[in-house]
């Protein structure tokens, strides 16, 4: 047993080349997701739909390249069952990318801050059980990280901020504490109710990840397709064709950019879940957390006060509290459904479906590890 388990253990090598990649790809995701909504904050539903219509290309292409990856024979009953998870996903995804619009990139981890505790309290009214107390505090404690994020900057931070600075900033923190973070918090919500709905809908599509992220995508992008047009985001894309200042080649560009990279991050996700452990995952989220903020300010010079720190840090230490509370009362393997190893890809194939960030981690195990507990004290 000893030898079989040292055999079929990844190589070191294995396991930090798949984290790198994982972090790498997910930093790419938020920050050219940042500068082309920057570049055209005018048109952020286009942007999306143009990520949704390359994810369907690539799993297209991908299912040429290899046999693993199948694409689901489309059917209007299936279409039909897959519509509320499907909904429940674009919607989601259109209050993600507005939330991101608004704010900083550092400050996008606070104001999605509250995914977990959502989740959380979402899968237990789901699944009738009651969180341990250790979820419980973590979950308290990304909360009042959020609230730590959201509340007036101290003083003590703002005098130590230049002149010019400052007024940037307070445009900033005016803006970021209304609408910006409402969509953050409406984003949470969604997020939380779609975690549910993708273990439930994982049946229609044959028990595939693949599959129902290929629904997922097909669908949320003929959902918003119609919205796009009432926007009129295509009349504002031709007016901005026409403008001489603005900075189509990266919008163009970042499209292409995180189109690919969110079908990467669904490759990442799957290898990672196969060649780490929990643990590991819990420690690549803090750094990439770390990583986010720091780029955050040296790319796109967001200001750092001392709540903002804090908030992040408090959040971050939350979220891997919470992710080595599961990994220390996860039920052995055996005791797991057939259908566990499908639904522990979950969270890869939803790469493909929605951006990433630190607090978002591994949220559909919360579901998972809650239904296998409430399986476990009905069979007792």
């Amino acid at each position: 047993m000893d030898s079989t388990n040292k055999s079929d253990a990844p190589e070191p090598w294995k396991v930090a080349a798949v984290v790198s990649f994982y972090m790498c790809a997910a930093l790419v995701m938020v920050f050219v997701n940042k500068a082309v909504l920057i570049s055209s904050p005018e048109l952020p539903l286009l942007f999306l739909l143009i990520q949704l219509i390359l994810a369907v290309v690539l799993l297209h292409i991908a299912a040429l390249c290899t046999p693993r990856v199948e694409i689901p024979k489309l059917s209007l009953q299936a279409a039909k069952k897959l519509t509320p998870v499907t909904l429940v996903n674009v919607i989601g995804l259109v209050f993600n990318i507005l939330c991101l619009r608004g704010v900083d990139a550092s400050f996008f981890q606070i104001a999605r801050g509250l995914v977990l505790p959502l989740t959380i309290a979402v899968s237990s009214l789901s699944t009738s059980v009651f969180p341990s107390k250790c979820v419980l505090l973590a979950a308290l404690a990304v909360t009042i990280g959020f609230f730590l994020g959201v509340a007036p900057a101290s003083l003590p931070s703002l005098s130590t901020i230049s002149p010019s600075a400052l007024a940037s900033y307070r445009e900033t923190l005016t803006s970021a504490s209304g609408l910006s973070i409402f969509y953050g918090v409406l984003s949470s919500v969604f997020i939380a109710v779609h975690s549910v709905l993708i273990k439930r809908s994982l049946p229609y599509a044959a028990n595939s990840t693949i599959q129902l992220a290929y629904w997922q995508n097909l669908g949320s992008a003929l959902l918003l397709a119609p919205v796009i047009l009432l926007q009129g985001e295509l009349g504002k894309l031709a007016n901005l064709t026409q403008t001489p200042a603005w900075r189509g080649s990266i919008f163009v560009w970042g499209s292409i950019v995180t189109g690919v990279f969110g079908f990467l991050l669904c490759v990442a996700g799957l290898l990672s879940i196969k060649v780490t452990s929990p643990v590991t995952h819990m420690f690549s989220s803090a750094a990439r957390s770390v990583v986010q903020t720091l780029l955050g300010v040296l790319l796109f010079g967001d200001i750092l006060t001392t709540n903002r720190t804090a908030s992040i840090m408090v959040i971050t230490l939350g979220t891997v509290y919470y992710t080595w509370v599961k990994a220390v009362e996860s039920p052995a393997p055996q005791s797991r459904p057939p259908l566990a190893r499908n639904e522990a890809d979950l969270e890869a194939s939803t790469h493909l479906l929605k951006d990433e960030d630190s607090s978002g981690d591994r949220m559909e195990e919360i579901v998972l590890d809650m239904q296998d507990e409430k399986a476990h004290k009905a069979r007792e």
